[in-house]
């Protein structure tokens, strides 16, 4: 049975001291980024120390970062824009996709059978917080200038409470009982929203970009493709998130499952403005895509797997500063 680790307790540990030899990463000052963004850079050795690090053992023992308790929302914070440039990007076809196949509809998490794109551009993410723990996330290769960037949770990459970015941060496409069909690709900048941390947590803003190395010389979509995304776009569609439940039920966060369902607003929490579905996938699938327009495997990421809330699962809306933080993470 996997570890499921709750994001309070993510967050407390996160706040202990580093442990001797480590060296903790600068924080990107904001006024070299977008105004609502901040993040931190990784070194070359540390991208190697990364990939080094995660062992079989560790991939194993890494414990599943819960989605975000409703209490974790309460605290308000400017709304996040429903208003702003609808800005699309296409799909990148990989060389590697399986062939799509028809896959039952999820009403509940349900192993994906579908082939496709989405199989080689989800994955598992990987990360140690400053007290040395190692936890586990979902993402998902986002179409990109740079052909690096994968979209996951805010708090699958800070510590809202102090800031903090987490280290030895990989992520592995296609993960599958501790397969890595594409290789282990570690993080070298990590871009979150300002507001995620300035509220210490509001779900609002919890999303984030991470830009990874290349592999073998080549880029990760290159390599496995990369789904649309999409920004300030159309709500209360049919959409599939797509991540890695820690349950039994969810094969212990060793394969890929999905949900779907019609979105509709959250209307449980004042200042909300988020969208879920009647379903929801447990510890691990934070930071999972949220897809529009899904056809064959492919689709256009409106969001990422945030609160999970009795039967239903959360997502925050890709705006203007969502936008903004994905374009510089596209040109880092």
């Amino acid at each position: 049975m996997r570890r499921v680790a709750t994001l309070f307790s993510a967050l407390t540990l996160a706040t202990l001291s580093w442990t001797a030899g480590t060296a903790a990463h600068a924080v990107t000052s904001p006024s070299h980024l977008a105004p609502s963004a901040q993040g931190t850079s990784i070194s070359t050795e540390e991208q190697r120390a990364a990939v080094r690090f995660w062992t079989a053992e560790r991939l194993r023992t890494a414990r599943d970062v819960t989605t975000l308790p409703a209490a974790r929302t309460a605290k308000l914070a400017d709304p996040a824009p429903t208003t702003g440039e609808r800005v699309s990007v296409p799909p990148l076809p990989g060389p590697t996709a399986p062939a799509s196949a028809p896959s039952p509809r999820a009403t509940s998490p349900t192993a994906w059978t579908g082939g496709g794109l989405i199989s080689t551009t989800a994955g598992k993410v990987f990360f140690q917080n400053a007290s040395g723990g190692t936890f586990a996330c979902s993402a998902t290769v986002a179409n990109s200038d740079n052909e690096s960037v994968v979209l996951t949770a805010g708090h699958c990459t800070v510590d809202a409470a102090t800031g903090t970015g987490y280290r030895n941060w990989v992520f592995i496409p296609g993960y599958n009982n501790g397969n890595r069909p594409y290789g282990t690709f570690a993080a070298r900048r990590l871009f979150w929203d300002a507001q995620y941390v300035s509220t210490r947590g509001n779900a609002n803003w919890d999303y984030a970009f991470a830009v990874m190395n290349t592999l073998n010389g080549r880029t990760l979509a290159d390599t496995v493709g990369a789904q649309g995304i999409a920004f300030n776009s159309q709500t209360g569609r049919h959409v599939h998130s797509f991540g890695y439940g820690g349950s039994a039920a969810e094969g212990n966060g060793e394969r890929l499952n999905h949900c779907e369902g019609n979105e509709f607003a959250d209307a449980g929490r004042p200042g909300s403005t988020m969208w879920g579905i009647d379903c929801v996938q447990t510890g691990g699938s934070s930071g999972g895509g949220f897809l529009a327009d899904f056809s064959g495997g492919a689709g256009y990421l409106i969001g990422n797997i945030s609160v999970s809330a009795g039967t239903n699962e959360y997502h925050p809306t890709l705006g203007n500063e969502a936008l903004g933080l994905y374009r510089q993470a596209g040109a880092a």
